[in-house]
């Protein structure tokens, strides 16, 4: 699984959760499982405020682009756990005790995950030196 091969919800909702300082970035595709979503986005902010502040990036953000808006909302004033459902994926911003207390990347486990970098200008170059050691591995 490769960034820019995601979709542009999914893409554009990490992007959200790096524009307001999100930590430890993961997206799990669960489009082969067949469940009731093809994707997660997990995340995880040191506050409420910071919590509110990346999901409100997020629906901006995809309804500036998209035009979407989400199908369900928890969680906004909670302290561990908000969740934004744009029915073909999920975010999922969590403090850092929530995400460890619901640890969705074990129960998921049997996903193919793709770690983000937290910060935006990182991603490019990484994902490219990741890119180019897969083609060199496939020669």
């Amino acid at each position: 699984m490769k960034f820019d091969t995601l979709p542009q919800g999914v893409r554009l909702a990490v992007e959200a959760a790096q524009n307001k300082k999100a930590s430890a970035i993961t997206v799990i595709d669960l489009s082969e499982l067949k469940t009731f979503t093809d994707y997660f986005v997990i995340c995880t902010g040191f506050s409420t405020p910071q919590v509110q502040a990346i999901c409100n990036e997020a629906e901006e953000q995809l309804w500036k682009e998209l035009k979407r808006s989400p199908e369900h909302r928890e969680g906004r004033r909670s302290t561990d756990w908000a969740l934004l459902d744009f029915g073909g994926f999920i975010l999922h911003v969590f403090s850092e005790q929530g995400r460890r207390y619901y640890d969705l990347e074990r129960l998921w486990r049997a996903a193919p995950k793709l770690d983000i970098p937290d910060q935006p200008d990182v991603v490019a170059a990484r994902l490219n030196a990741i890119d180019s050691i897969d083609e060199a591995a496939s020669r």
